[in-house]
């Protein structure tokens, strides 16, 4: 998950932060492996989800149990594998990530799971050309582009799908004014833009992490 400004809750402090942790359902082995693995090799590592924001992921997509996901915005696969334990026995995860240098690890990553595609280019391309029909679609990648990528996605999702926006309060400047810099500016856009389609959407913000917002297809 790609923070505004650092990877905690901007609303939620360490200790209430650790209580949370303590009570949710535990954080597979593996994913705690390759987040320490983002943590101590990657550049920017807050943007991996980690131990809250995957299990809500793991969560909703085991609610919506689908047979198509679309990730825009892979970074090292923590999300991918968090999105991949609700998929379809028959079901497959397209994932989206534009740095090549990746993707030989991110390759290595996914190869035990035949299930997960992995492709590497822009994220505002490729979902126009990644025909769907989504029944769930998860939005972590530039946030200048939110608004295109939604344009682009909604004609290819499913009825009732779930469409899933990372980072929608961006450390609480979207409702400072004052900011006025690209990325925060785009996602104030992509919140104008979820408001005005009521007839199409569903939407909630949720103040996780760096806000969250879930969309539903109506």
């Amino acid at each position: 998950m790609a923070t505004g400004w650092g990877w905690r809750p901007w609303c939620v402090d360490n200790a209430l932060e650790s209580y949370i942790l303590s009570h949710i359902a535990a954080e597979p082995t593996h994913l705690a492996q390759l987040d320490r693995r983002t943590q101590l090799h990657h550049l920017y590592p807050h943007q991996c989800s980690g131990h809250l924001q995957g299990r809500v992921l793991s969560f909703l997509s085991k609610l919506c149990a689908p047979e198509r996901i679309l990730e825009l915005g892979t970074f090292t696969g923590y999300s991918a594998l968090c999105l991949a334990e609700g998929l379809a026995p028959n079901g497959e995860l397209h994932t989206v990530e534009h740095n090549d240098e990746d993707a030989d690890t991110l390759t290595e990553l996914f190869s035990s799971d035949p299930r997960i595609r992995l492709h590497i280019g822009d994220a505002a391309e490729l979902a126009g050309e990644l025909p769907g029909p989504w029944n769930l679609v998860f939005i972590d990648a530039d946030k200048r582009q939110y608004s295109r990528y939604l344009q682009l996605i909604l004609p290819r999702m499913a009825p009732g799908g779930l469409i899933i926006a990372d980072n929608t309060l961006w450390a609480g400047k979207v409702a400072d004014p004052a900011e006025t810099d690209a990325q925060t500016r785009g996602i104030r856009e992509f919140n104008d833009l979820v408001k005005s389609l009521a007839d199409r959407l569903e939407p909630v913000i949720l103040p996780l992490r760096d806000g969250m917002t879930l969309m539903r297809v109506k």
